[in-house]
């Protein structure tokens, strides 16, 4: 069985061979961090984005969506702070002259001690078989009681120094780790400082203060900017919702992790607007619909746990992230925040207009209340890639790569293949292929074997190959292949609509 460093390169080099995502600019030799999304990945890519949009917007009568600017005027990251304090601690080797995030590297050094408790509970499922209990064994053996006692102690120092700005006990807390660098392999550490990661640029052909935008590091303010235009225009009454996918930009100095963490990315943001003082109900609701939304797609209930903040912004009262059990360790997927009033207070300052509800029950007008989700659609690509990517051994001895991409979610919904190139087999499955086109992206292909077709579509995760033989022409019946069991049936032509929207519907993850 391959290592997970191992299954992750695996995925990259998967990604670019069947056409998912390709490194940015790469005739020029490339610009770290950025990637382009292929053929197939931005099929991909698309059918989260309609799943997300779906699940938020179409499926709740009171969440409207935007498409908001990616320029703002300047004194909107005035206002929400992100100009003072948009800012991640950064540390420097002096030998390797990288920079890395002094806080990535403490989460690192936690994540290696996991890893040796899971390895201790592994070693003993195997010892105790079915008579193992993992809750007893996390509780009373020594090792793992040990390990779990430095994990909360390492994240009680941390949290402290980031909530109390002591960058100081940051840099103490990574040597008395004996944390090294990961190229140089010394402990030769600067002192950490703060860094911005805002984009600027000059707006027109006036260079100066007065004409610098920034690329928006967040979608959420363009919603917040927004907000009295939509809930007067749409007549919303809370609680009501605004969603909006779109990209994002930060100067992140530890982009890494393939498209994990980039420069420029896309999120899916919803921003619900609530009567103060009902925060904690919507932070719950939030929390178990968005767990339920992943969940739903079927790629293991055990990928995903939650993980509440060591350090609350300071506009929050309460956050948690969604984590999911990436190639590299569990790493957050979506965020749910509340974020109090703040962001609405901040722009009605800044701005010097009301941004108030006036609520015609208590005939009362106050500034509400905000509960976000924000979710990476980078992150979710990669969660479904690796999630899906499997090395199968069959039977016979031979072997294929397939990713399982849920049905749904899938890039290529159905491949029509006629067995031969000839014989009228090929114009029998262009008829089919247009039955099908309006409502699904198909593919056709005729070229090499029947087998070696099937193996490429199951690279690809294409659900259903649909195969056009002689007996087609005789009866109107073709083979329709399933990816992930690989049986096959005949089934009627004039069928294959239906067949395939029911096996493939979107529908099917809310049922």
């Amino acid at each position: 069985m391959a290592t997970k460093d191992e299954l992750f390169k695996k995925v990259i080099s998967h990604a670019k061979e069947f056409g998912f995502v390709f490194p940015n600019s790469e005739i020029y030799d490339g610009l770290s961090a950025t990637y382009d999304y292929a053929q197939n990945g931005v099929e991909l890519k698309n059918n989260i984005k309609k799943y997300w949009w779906m699940s938020m917007v179409q499926l709740h009568e009171n969440i409207v969506g935007l498409d908001a600017a990616i320029f703002m005027h300047p004194t909107t990251w005035k206002a929400s702070g992100h100009v003072d304090a948009f800012n991640d601690p950064m540390i420097d080797n002096k030998d390797s002259k990288k920079r890395y995030r002094a806080d990535v590297l403490i989460e690192d050094h936690i994540a290696k001690i996991e890893a040796k408790i899971n390895k201790d509970i592994t070693k003993a499922k195997k010892r105790f078989g079915d008579a193992f209990n993992e809750e007893e064994f996390r509780n009373t053996n020594p090792n793992v009681l040990r390990r779990t006692k430095e994990i909360e102690s390492i994240n009680q120092r941390m949290g402290d120094a980031l909530n109390n700005d002591k960058l100081d006990d940051l840099q103490q807390l990574i040597i008395d780790l004996g944390i090294v660098c990961p190229v140089s392999g010394s402990k030769n550490w600067t002192e950490v400082k703060q860094f911005n990661l805002m984009f600027g640029t000059e707006l027109g052909a006036v260079a100066g203060d007065a004409s610098t935008v920034y690329l928006r590091p967040e979608t959420a303010q363009g919603i917040f900017v927004n907000y009295l235009n939509v809930q007067k225009t749409g007549r919303m009454k809370l609680p009501f919702g605004i969603a909006q996918i779109g990209k994002a930009f930060r100067n992140e100095i530890i982009a890494r992790q393939f498209i994990f963490r980039m420069r420029e990315f896309e999120q899916m943001e919803m921003q619900f607007f609530i009567q103060p003082g009902t925060q904690m109900k919507w932070f719950e609701y939030w929390k178990e619909t968005r767990i339920k939304w992943h969940k739903a797609l079927g790629l293991g209930e055990e990928n995903y746990r939650f993980h509440d903040h060591v350090k609350l912004a300071h506009y929050a009262d309460a956050a948690t992230d969604i984590e999911f059990n990436f190639p590299f360790g569990f790493k957050e997927l979506e965020g749910i925040h509340s974020r109090t009033d703040f962001d609405l207070k901040q722009h009605e300052e800044y701005s010097g207009k009301k941004l108030r509800y006036f609520d015609p029950e208590t005939k009362e007008s106050y500034v509400p209340y905000v509960l976000e989700t924000s979710i990476g659609v980078d992150r979710m690509f990669l969660a479904v890639l690796s999630a899906s990517y499997k090395d199968d051994q069959l039977e016979d001895g031979s072997s294929r790569v397939v990713l399982a991409i849920p049905a749904p979610l899938a890039p290529i919904k159905a491949a029509i293949l006629p067995l031969v190139r000839k014989d009228g087999l090929p114009e029998k499955a262009r008829e089919i292929l247009k039955a099908l086109q309006f409502d699904h992206n198909c593919m056709y292909e005729e070229k090499d074997t029947i087998g070696k077709r099937y193996r490429r579509q199951d690279a690809i995760g294409t659900p259903y190959c649909i195969t056009v033989d002689h007996q087609s022409l005789e009866d109107n019946t073709v083979t329709i292949r399933e990816r992930d069991s690989m049986k096959q049936e005949r089934v009627s032509i004039e069928e294959l609509p239906k067949i395939i929207t029911n096996k493939v519907n979107m529908k099917n993850l809310f049922i």
